[in-house]
């Protein structure tokens, strides 16, 4: 029986006090502590735990909470963020409620369950102190049984506290004590107050439920069931029970049922165990048909009166992962391909509802993924409930990330950690265990990192030598816990840092964070990097746990190989995003021995001290926003490769002022034929796209709006996607190019566009500051270097070319070139430097060129070191 609180003290004595039906309830019953909550930030409050503590100056909040707000982007746009509403501090944080529970409770035993208080939690009721959690991600409760007063105002009082990890400080021994992510603090997840019988299924046993299950066999079209109830009397008398455990199908009858009588004595616990046979198993087969029963386990007195009972969803399933031929479900092999994901919404951070994990996972499926990895830490109830229902499979973990010593000497965990971390994995498990979709244990993440990482890790320097006997513990300690289940744990360095350990023989299969094409370019090492890992261990599963790159929507390139990017830095245009999924997963999909494939990450997030992209303390590899409002392109180049539906979709639909009047456009579609219509004429059809991308090349656009149309023609009819791009006057027919730049500066006069049209060359960047007294800097400092051409695709006719240099580095005499229009030389031994008034000065040559058929090739060949140009401008003449 579940009650449900009203908005104040007064309002919810009064709501209970109404329900006549609980007194007679022998069942649990559920009491959401939601609203009526009083908070305040910060660590000198004093007396708050007493009954009649004064809290009226204390902000009246609701539960789900947390006080932070972190992470904005710096585009403009309807953000819920902003630089002036952030609330970054991770330190202590108060909660007060006053709340009259049922008189009904009285004689029963009586529980406050949290379902997650980050990071470390103290908790009084009534003035008693009835216990403290460590661990900011699991379900803990505490036993209120002597300290509530039924029928009566009660105190509730609860101090979190979200310190960042430091040597000797508070949170010191509490993963996760770095990583790339804001770890917030607060109720950020329900408090309930729980009533049960004094002989109940074990309220204590690490958050779970009590009652475990697993599928020992299936054969012949049946299955077992394997089920242990941890059971506990809390009486001052002996108590004669029965066990009933059932799977109910899913027209509610009963499949399968074990009776036990139970003999507990006051003050005893035990443990019971029974099989489920069923005679015709309807399996779980993930997203094909997540087929549930509910596991219904029942405990009646001596007279046969229900007293307790557990309920949840269970399906009969088994996983197994073959180190060649990957993961196979209920012996169908299965290619697992999907996200990672972190919990935090724009302006909720982890305080979220259901819907918001509803939404999340609305969207993951759309983009057609079968599995989630959660990462960094335990995730709530709400996403493996959903994960269970639409057969998606999961990794979970524990926030055991790259970090697990904060002194500088230190290079061993401390007593405290190592416990804290048996804990939380054993609260994971424990939690979860029930669940069909969750495939895998995580024990760890990049814990093979060495070095000094980027600062938003939230670790000076990582000074570990040997996690190795670490992870032996928590190896062991998983498989003593679950052992029908694989452990993993994600790596990043092996191969890559020379000094880093290798961990990935531990666990029973292993992920692989590979970051080619962002963090290692360029993005084709990738399948040899992951051939070498499995020659290395030919017997162990593998797996690619993260790969991506930071995708900004603001910022656009006409080619995404046309500059350098930052991975770390400013300039990470939507389009290289894009560019790096299409490469890596023609790498990935490709290797049939991965048992799964993670991208990073399903939304943008927040993190640390991250400046990157148009965001602010954002990781912005997600392929979908922090807000959930966009969703990337690259969300749709998954969408055609993994989604069973229809999907079709124009790419660049946010660069809409195009910098020139040709170009490439590129439809994501997994129709059979695609067709593109512009400004309502067809320029025909593509059928079977590699990769399910279709690129219509060398398309030209009208000066003012163009109106774009994608159409894939399905057996159920057509689907369409459309766009409106506009082209500027001044850019009609004109090329104007800022060599070597990925993104074109906004402030150029005239408007140039990114690095497009060039065959061969470098990218390159002249160092330093901008001179003094240089106007066009933004354009002139980038540049293109080597033997290299351009094949403007120009309309035959009469233009201008002019072309811009600067010399970076050489002197007078050691750098000379020819530039070439086709096959004849209109520049010979061109030496910037001995033009150049000063250094770093701008140079620039025009000549006339006529185009009398389509297209314009200039030629840069090297004479003395190697050619060069900043910037080139094809701009009609009359």
């Amino acid at each position: 029986m579940t009650i449900k609180l009203g908005a104040t003290a007064a309002t919810l004595a009064l709501a209970l006090a109404g329900t006549t039906s609980l007194s007679s309830a022998a069942e649990r019953q559920t009491v959401p502590l939601t609203d009526g909550w009083r908070f305040v930030q910060g660590d000198t409050v004093s007396g708050a735990e007493v009954p009649g503590f004064d809290d009226g100056a204390w902000a009246p909040v609701s539960v789900p909470h947390t006080w932070n707000r972190a992470g904005y982007y710096t585009a403009s746009g309807p953000h819920v963020n902003s630089r002036d509403n952030l609330n970054t501090t991770q330190g202590v944080g108060w909660y007060r409620l006053t709340f009259t529970p049922p008189a009904s409770f009285k004689d029963k035993a009586a529980w406050l369950q949290f379902d997650a208080a980050s990071r470390k939690a103290s908790v009084w009721l009534n003035g008693v102190h009835l216990g403290d959690h460590a661990g900011g991600f699991s379900r803990f409760r505490l036993d209120a049984s002597k300290a509530i007063k039924p029928g009566q105002a009660n105190s509730l009082v609860v101090k979190v506290d979200a310190t960042r990890p430091a040597a000797g400080g508070p949170t010191a021994d509490i993963l996760p004590l770095g990583g790339d992510f804001f770890v917030h603090g607060g109720l950020y997840r329900s408090v309930t107050l729980v009533a049960t019988d004094k002989a109940h299924f074990d309220m204590l046993d690490f958050g779970g439920p009590g009652v475990y299950a697993r599928t020992t066999e299936i054969r012949d079209g049946g299955a077992k069931v394997a089920v242990r109830a941890r059971l506990r009397n809390d009486a001052t008398r002996a108590a004669r029970l029965t066990l009933v455990t059932q799977l109910v199908d899913a027209a509610g009858g009963i499949a399968a049922e074990a009776k036990s009588p139970v003999n507990l004595k006051a003050g005893a616990a035990t443990e019971v165990s029974q099989d489920l046979a069923l005679s015709r198993a309807h399996l779980w087969q993930g997203v094909k048909d997540p087929y549930l029963y509910r596991l219904r386990a029942e405990l009646r007195d001596a007279k046969g009166v229900l007293i307790d009972s557990v309920d949840q969803a269970y399906g009969v399933r088994e996983i197994r992962i073959d180190p060649e031929k990957g993961l196979f479900l209920n012996g169908e092999h299965l290619a697992l391909h999907g996200v990672g994901l972190h919990q935090d919404h724009e302006g909720k951070g982890w305080a979220i509802s259901d819907a918001d994990v509803a939404q999340d996972m609305a969207i993951i499926r759309e983009m057609g993924a079968n599995t989630i990895r959660l990462t960094h830490y335990q995730h709530g109830q709400a996403i493996h409930d959903l994960a269970d229902r639409y057969g998606l499979i999961l990794w979970d973990e524990i926030p055991f990330v790259s970090v697990m010593t904060l002194a500088a000497d230190q290079v061993e965990p401390t007593p405290g950690l190592v416990a804290d971390a048996k804990q939380q994995l054993r609260e994971l498990i424990r939690q979860n265990s029930n669940h069909a979709s969750v495939a895998v244990w995580g024990i760890a993440n990049e814990v093979d990192l060495r070095g000094t990482p980027p600062s938003f890790m939230g670790a000076a320097k990582i000074v570990q030598r040997d996690p190795i006997p670490f992870l032996k513990e928590l190896q062991a300690l998983a498989k003593s816990e679950d052992p029908t289940r694989p452990t993993t744990q994600a790596t990043c360095c092996e191969g890559l840092q020379p000094n880093a350990p290798e961990v990935a023989a531990i666990s029973d299969v292993s992920g692989a964070n590979r970051y080619f094409g962002w963090y290692y370019t360029p993005s084709d090492p990738l399948g040899p990097a992951l051939d070498a890992l499995r020659k290395k261990r030919p017997d162990k599963p593998l797996s690619v746990s993260e790969y991506g790159a930071g995708g900004a929507i603001s910022q656009h390139t006409d080619d995404p190989l046309g500059g350098p990017f930052e991975s770390f830095g400013r300039i990470q245009p939507e389009e290289y995003q894009a560019y790096v999924h299409e490469k890596n997963w023609a790498i990935l999909s490709a290797r049939p021995y991965l048992f799964a494939t993670w991208l990073w990450n399903s939304f943008d997030f927040a993190t640390g001290d991250r400046h990157e992209g148009d965001a602010e303390s954002i990781n912005t590899k997600g392929l979908v926003t922090y807000d959930r409002q966009v969703k990337k392109d690259a969300f749709y180049f998954y969408k055609a490769n993994w989604s069973a539906g229809p999907s079709v979709h124009i790419a660049g639909r946010r660069y809409v002022d195009r910098a020139y009047p040709v170009t490439d456009v590129k439809v994501y579609s997994n129709a059979p034929s695609t067709e593109l219509v512009v400004n309502g004429r067809s320029l025909g059809a593509l059928a079977d796209c590699p990769q399910k991308i279709c690129v219509w090349k060398d398309v030209r656009l009208a000066v003012g709006d163009n109106t774009l149309v994608g159409k894939g023609q399905f057996s159920q009819g057509a689907t369409e996607d459309r766009l409106t791009w506009r082209l500027a006057p001044q850019a009609k027919d004109r090329f104007t190019i800022d060599s070597g730049a990925i993104l074109a500066p906004i402030d150029a006069s005239p408007r140039h566009g990114s690095d497009a049209f060039f065959a061969g060359g470098a990218a390159k960047t002249v160092s330093g500051p901008a001179p003094a007294g240089i106007s066009g800097w933004s354009t002139a400092r980038t540049f293109r270097e080597g033997d290299f051409s351009y094949q403007i695709p120009a309309a035959p006719g009469r233009y201008t070319v002019t072309l811009t240099f600067v010399e970076p580095i050489y002197g007078k005499g050691e750098r000379t070139f020819d530039v070439l229009v086709g096959d004849k030389a209109v520049l010979s031994n061109l030496d910037v430097a001995s033009l150049a008034t000063g250094e770093h000065a701008i140079v620039t040559r025009s000549f006339p060129v006529e185009v009398s058929a389509p297209g314009l090739t200039l030629s840069f060949k090297g004479k003395t070191g190697k050619a060069m140009v900043s910037a080139v401008d094809v701009a009609p003449r009359p």
